[in-house]
């Protein structure tokens, strides 16, 4: 029995978060189920992939993640279980197939088809969560082999998500704005390894931002450019929402300029 982590945009005012739960206690009752975040916004998938993409590597191998953002639960997407590869051993991944894993490394999926793993034969057509994914999730926390939930898919027919990913310009990289947090701080998809030992700006919005190295150098409400935890480059307000100062949203352009040394 090991770990399941559970990722939704249900919240805490209704009890579908517990239900899940319910369901994993009564199939592996001494797994040990973490809340990853169940604040995702309503159907918000770029934001559910980027919690967990910058999340899952810390978890033991043989975590099994059940994420549920399904703006599509009911229809003919497909509900899918991944293996994902990871330096300690592979992580399982239940999911709907509607790009929510683009950018994992993916080494093998299934579609679950195979109601003997279902909670019951007969799923909500709304809930899937329940029915669907926290119970398969128990069962292969339990050891059930992936191949035994369903038909093989190749990894390539899998949905993906057009994400304007970083790319290197003359003098730079251009990007854009992949999340936003709760502080309001504007995750791009800039990679700050790239930058190892270069000074740099950031511009949005006609405006530059100057490279800080924490949230607090710098004066109350004046904006800067830093490399967060997560690896990417944001920008953030000192003490304040970066979002809400800038009007920006998710997609908006960002362009990285390194500056010359000396």
């Amino acid at each position: 029995m090991g770990v399941i982590t559970l990722l939704t945009d249900f919240g805490h005012t209704d009890s579908y978060v517990g239900v899940m739960k319910g369901v994993i206690a009564g199939i592996s009752p001494h797994s040990q189920v973490v809340d990853l975040t169940h604040g995702i916004l309503p159907q918000d998938i770029l934001a559910a992939r980027f919690n967990l993409l910058t999340s899952y590597g810390y978890f033991p191998g043989g975590t099994v993640h059940g994420v549920v953002v399904d703006p599509g639960v009911g229809t003919q997407r497909a509900a899918i279980a991944v293996q994902v590869a990871t330096e300690n051993g592979g992580q399982m991944v239940v999911a709907p197939d509607n790009g929510i894993l683009t950018g994992f490394p993916i080494t093998a999926a299934v579609a679950l088809v195979n109601a003997d793993y279902w909670l019951t034969p007969q799923p909500s057509h709304t809930f899937h969560g329940r029915d669907i994914f926290a119970s398969v999730a128990a069962h292969l926390a339990n050891g059930v082999p992936m191949e035994q939930l369903g038909t093989p898919l190749a990894v390539s027919s899998l949905v993906r998500l057009s994400l304007g990913n970083a790319v290197a310009t003359g003098h730079g990289y251009l990007g854009s704005i992949q999340y936003i947090d709760h502080f309001g701080n504007l995750v791009t998809t800039i990679l700050g390894h790239k930058l190892t030992g270069q000074s740099w700006q950031v511009c949005m919005g006609g405006r530059m931002v100057r490279y800080s190295t924490t949230y607090g150098h710098g004066e109350p409400g004046e904006a800067l450019a830093l490399i967060g935890s997560h690896g990417y480059v944001e920008i953030a307000v000192n003490g304040g929402s970066a979002a809400q100062v800038w009007g920006a949203k998710v997609g908006d352009d960002v362009e990285l300029v390194t500056l010359p040394r000396g």
